[in-house]
């Protein structure tokens, strides 16, 4: 997917650099497959501000992704690629031989028109959905699940994809796209290939009010504070933080510390972490 730069008529299109849309084919979601999302301004149920820096943002709604890839053995045709505000990566709308309509994530390569099955009868292109022991190595995949029948889970994002390493026993091998390697079980189901909107990474907003329409609101330096609210905060013009190490507004370590507990169900399936060379 290319990326258009706009001729500079105004400030805020100077530095901007955003995706075309030439992909996508229909501009309003299936109504059966939306429903409304509520805003909470990263506030708890107590009305306390539990994750900073969100509010306000364009109203949008939600989409009913097929995450389970659960209708097994029937043949789907993608009827259109969408655009979905709540994920970086574009979705297909598919229309099922038994009738039923589901939205899945939609990788680099389908396009209207092509076919897409999940279980052990699919082959191996993309857009079909099958349990990784099934899977050949050296396969791309994204949307895996970590347990069996929960949904993918991993590897969602635009442009992600996992590989497929090796298949031994119950475990399959994957590189995740953070560089980790993990085990994961044979029986999860993932789809196979890279995810759309490769280029979203490249993409630069051009100005604050963008970032607004995501609904993200402004973040503050920690030096720009005064002592009572961040660690950094106080001194006589620009001063450095002045303490061994970055901290969070909470005076907990930032920058290279590590916030995993460690839990023998989540770790003991690491063959080796992302951070190692």
């Amino acid at each position: 997917m290319p990326l258009k730069v706009r001729k500079p008529l105004t400030p805020g299109q100077r530095g901007l650099v955003l995706q075309t849309t030439d992909d996508i084919t229909q501009r309003k979601p299936k109504k059966s497959l939306v429903k409304p999302v509520k805003k909470t301004g990263g506030r708890n149920s107590s009305g306390r501000i539990t994750v900073r820096h969100r509010g306000g943002g364009h109203k949008k709604r939600y989409r009913v992704i097929d995450f389970k890839r659960d209708n097994f053995g029937i043949l789907g045709t993608v009827e259109t690629i969408e655009y979905d505000p709540n994920r970086s990566s574009r979705i297909a709308l598919i229309k099922y031989e038994n009738g039923d309509w589901r939205y899945i994530l939609a990788p680099n390569d389908l396009r209207v028109g092509h076919k897409v099955m999940s279980g052990e009868s699919a082959d191996i292109t993309p857009g079909n959905a099958l349990a990784l022991a099934n899977i050949p190595s050296g396969t791309v995949v994204h949307n895996v699940e970590l347990k069996v029948g929960r949904g993918g889970q991993i590897v969602r994002s635009a442009g992600s994809s996992a590989q497929v390493l090796a298949t031994e026993g119950k475990y399959t091998l994957l590189r995740l796209p953070s560089g980790e390697m993990r085990n994961v079980l044979s029986a999860c189901m993932a789809t196979v290939g890279q995810l759309s909107a490769v280029d979203n990474k490249n993409v630069k907003l051009g100005k604050a009010g963008r970032k607004r329409h995501l609904g993200k609101r402004p973040t503050v330096r920690g030096v720009a504070m005064a002592p009572n609210a961040h660690p950094h905060g106080g001194g006589e013009g620009r001063s450095p933080i002045g303490m061994p190490g970055p901290k969070t507004p909470w005076g907990k370590p930032a920058l290279g510390y590590r916030t995993r507990k460690k839990k023998k169900p989540s770790s003991k399936f690491i063959v080796r972490r992302r951070y190692q060379k």
